[in-house]
């Protein structure tokens, strides 16, 4: 036996050697401690900055809810934080990755339901890493999709080889049923399989339908109202059944399509031969994305049997890429896309990569990504970009240059707003202009742009003074200027405005000036055009006005309002007249309320058509004609028709109106009317009221040859008679005899009360046509 030589050591030296050790051992120990502190501390940044994002909460908000998450579920802080970024989409980058790199290959949020989709299947994603076989699956399924599409059972069906169906994982089913449709053979008007066969989504909403066509997998009560089919890969087929007999939306049909493809690549997974091994042309790639910023990968896809797309096999990734786990770079090769990213599976990025595929480069809509970054929010603008590279694909995350990006939106206001930017520096004699600022002053850019002090001369000289007094007093005092001026262009003048302010020196000295110019010649041509417009509306309204006084002042002299009830033949009359409140004309409404030589009495009401001073005169004629005409002894329907050939032959052949005649015999207390195309008396007697029957009769100048007919009744004490024109009952819109219904209850309403207390019930908003009412009453035994 051979033994190596130990020299002999006094009891100072292993002294001294145990301290040593025990140094170490406390430094080692330390770092360990600090080792596992950093990778806390990065998971917690991770899971703050993804709370900050999804809230918007601030950094002190979002630790302590993950304090208060951590304790309530029994679980350390670095734990909770995992959670939390399985739960939330985006996952914020590990420890030692930019800022600015978010994950590649991750879904652009688009809107909050394409936001809600990716969470979801960012939190599914991570919990199908831990299943360990399809029954689990199917369980993790259930669980997840229960909250998000009300699902009551999950089935994963898998062809066999005989075109059947096996059950390979089930969750919500109870082991008999279960057990019954294990192996389903390969029938017509079995769902799944018809799902399977034609390649697309089979969603049943239509229980009682359904049953017709399919046989369905249930209890024979009808447990499951609504089911979805969703295939995959070719051999994989998604079933989940519901209770609600509820159609399934856009966004849940393409969350169970994503959802399928996730299942269908971690079902392959579960059983799947060992990876291929890396080729040339992923080594080679890989070199050249080790010298590359930003988040590139290289992706190899996995074909099912039938040729499909299942999932893609990450070949190659630049340092700097990030999935969900917070693994980077070369972490990240050999693994599956859809556990590293499973919002791949949304439906618009997974059909982006299939195109990129067939040879078409895919390039996704430009979204927001927000990074938190020593407690600040950092945004940066982001598109997908895929392209094809030998059998595989080439996924890009290309972030949007922000200089670009804001000499775009400059760009973009300036032209929208009309207006150009410029700066003069007063110590250099620099000058700077925008293009905008060129075209504004209609200036040649190859003559370049004008010093400050030469300004005015481009304008009127009409403005020239005014402007060059601002420059002065800006290059003097610093005092900014906001001036109005103008410059003739090739055919016309336009309308211009300077807005300018000045950087000083320590000393108060003006060393630079910048400021904006701007186009206001379509807002000035406007502003002038309403000018014009409202100095002809004053000029047209002035002309009305003097119209409206002049008919204003003939109606009130031809038509004289008594100013309290008269007595006619024993009859208490009440007489209101209300113009039009809408508009500047006079209308053609009348009455006449007289005493006849034979002991008898005349009403009349009536209605010109039109407005203004032609109205009134027509009005004035019809008036005075038909009381000479009563008064000489003709018949009523004979006035009637008099009046027509009157109208018909008149200067203004095209007037029109309509009237109603009445004569009352107090020895009788009969009345006798006629009328022409006016709206019916209304009579109140008894607590009713009665709508009385028209006779025959056209309106007047309608036509040549009208027929006109009389009607009489008799009046008892008590009655009230209601002569009115079509003001009264018509409103915009509204039939007229809802109108005269509405009369009628008013009129029930008022009972004894005078006129007014009933036009207040008619007259509600604004009068659109002038009003005109006799009120005729027959007085009871001892009233006045």
């Amino acid at each position: 036996m051979t033994s190596e030589y130990v020299p002999s050591l006094d009891t100072g030296a292993v002294a001294e050697l145990a301290a040593l050790a025990r140094i170490v051992a406390r430094q080692r120990a330390e770092l360990d401690r600090l080792r596992e502190a950093a990778a806390t501390s990065a998971a917690v940044e991770r899971a703050k900055g993804a709370l900050m994002a999804a809230t918007g909460c601030s950094p002190d908000a979002a630790h302590e809810a993950l304090l208060q998450r951590a304790e309530a579920g029994g679980r350390t802080l670095l734990e909770e934080s995992w959670l939390t970024l399985g739960a939330l989409m985006p996952a914020a980058p590990a420890t030692g990755t930019p800022a600015t790199e978010p994950p590649a290959a991750a879904v652009p949020r688009e809107s909050p339901a394409a936001s809600d989709a990716a969470e979801f299947l960012g939190r599914l994603g991570k919990a199908l890493l831990t299943v360990g076989s399809p029954q689990e699956l199917g369980a993790t399924l259930l669980e997840h999709l229960a909250p998000q599409v009300d699902a009551d059972a999950v089935l994963l069906y898998r062809r066999l080889p005989g075109d059947g169906l096996g059950l390979v994982g089930h969750a919500g089913l109870d082991a008999t049923l279960a057990a019954q449709w294990h192996q389903v053979p390969p029938l017509q008007g079995i769902a799944p399989l018809e799902a399977l066969r034609a390649g697309k989504p089979l969603w049943l909403e239509h229980f009682t339908e359904d049953r017709q066509t399919f046989q369905l997998i249930d209890e024979p009560t009808g447990r499951w109202l609504s089911r979805a089919w969703v295939p995959a890969r070719g051999d994989l087929v998604l079933g989940v059944l519901r209770r609600p007999a509820a159609a399934f939306d856009l966004a849940d049909r393409e969350l169970l399509q994503s959802v399928a493809r996730l299942s269908a690549g971690r079902l392959s997974a579960l059983g799947a031969p060992a990876e291929p091994v890396a080729s040339e042309l992923s080594r080679s790639v890989q070199t050249v994305l080790d010298a590359l910023p930003g988040a590139t990968v290289l992706l190899t896809p996995l074909r099912s049997a039938g040729g499909e797309v299942e999932d893609y096999r990450i070949e190659a990734a630049t340092p700097t890429a990030v999935d969900i786990l917070g693994r980077t770079g070369h972490e990240l090769v050999g693994s599956h896309i859809l556990e590293s990213y499973p919002s791949v599976a949304g439906e618009a990025l997974w059909q982006g990569y299939l195109q990129a595929l067939d040879g078409e480069p895919y390039e996704g809509e430009p979204f927001v990504y927000e990074e938190i970054l020593a407690g600040v929010t950092v945004s940066a603008t982001y598109s997908v970009r895929a392209a094809r590279l030998g059998d595989g694909l080439l996924v890009t995350w290309l972030r949007h240059d922000t200089e670009e990006r804001q000499e775009q939106r400059l760009s973009e206001l300036q032209r929208l707003g009309n207006l150009g930017w410029a700066n003069w520096n007063l110590v250099t004699r620099q000058v700077n202009w925008s293009s905008q600022v060129y075209t504004i002053l209609g200036r040649d850019p190859n003559r370049g742009a004008v010093p400050l002090d030469l300004l005015p001369d481009l304008v009127l000289p009409e403005d020239a003074h005014a402007l060059a007094r601002a420059v002065s007093e800006l290059a003097r005092t610093g005092r900014q200027f906001d001036v109005p001026f103008r410059i003739r262009s090739a055919n016309d003048v336009r309308h211009l405005r300077a807005v300018a302010e000045a950087v000083t020196a320590p000393d108060g000295t003006v060393v630079e000036v910048h400021g904006f110019v701007q186009d206001l010649t379509a807002q000035r041509s406007a502003e002038l055009a309403l000018v014009d417009s409202e100095r002809a509306i004053l000029t047209q309204r002035g002309v009305l006005e003097a119209e409206r006084a002049l008919a204003a002042r003939l109606q009130h002299a031809l038509l004289p309002l008594p100013s309290r009830p008269v007595r006619l033949r024993g009859l208490r009359v009440e007489v209101a007249y209300l113009p039009a409140q809408a508009g500047v004309h006079v209308g053609g409404d009348w009455f006449s309320a007289i005493e006849l030589p034979d002991e008898a009495a005349l009403f009349v009401i009536g209605d010109v058509a039109g407005h203004g001073v032609d109205a009134v005169a027509t009005m004035a004629q019809l008036r005075f004609t038909a009381k000479g005409m009563v008064t000489t002894g003709s018949s009523l329907t004979g006035a009637l028709a008099r009046l027509n050939f009157l109208l018909l032959h008149s200067r203004d052949a095209q007037s029109t109106a309509t009237l109603v005649l009445a004569r009352y015999e107090p020895a009788e207390r009969r009345l006798a009317w006629a009328q022409a195309g006016h709206p019916p008396p209304l009579l109140v007697r008894g607590g009713k009221a009665y709508r009385l029957d028209r006779p025959a009769g056209m309106l007047l100048g309608a036509s040549a040859d009208p027929v006109y007919e009389s009607a009489e009744f008799r009046l008892e004490p008590g009655d009230r008679l209601l002569l009115y024109t079509d003001g009264l009952v018509e409103r915009p819109g509204e039939d007229i005899d809802a109108g005269l219904d509405r009369l009628a209850e008013a009129a029930l309403a008022a009972g004894p009360a005078s006129l007014d207390a009933l036009l207040a019930a008619m007259l509600t908003g604004e009068r659109r046509d002038d009003v005109c009412v006799l009120d005729i009453r027959v007085p009871l035994a001892g009233e006045e």
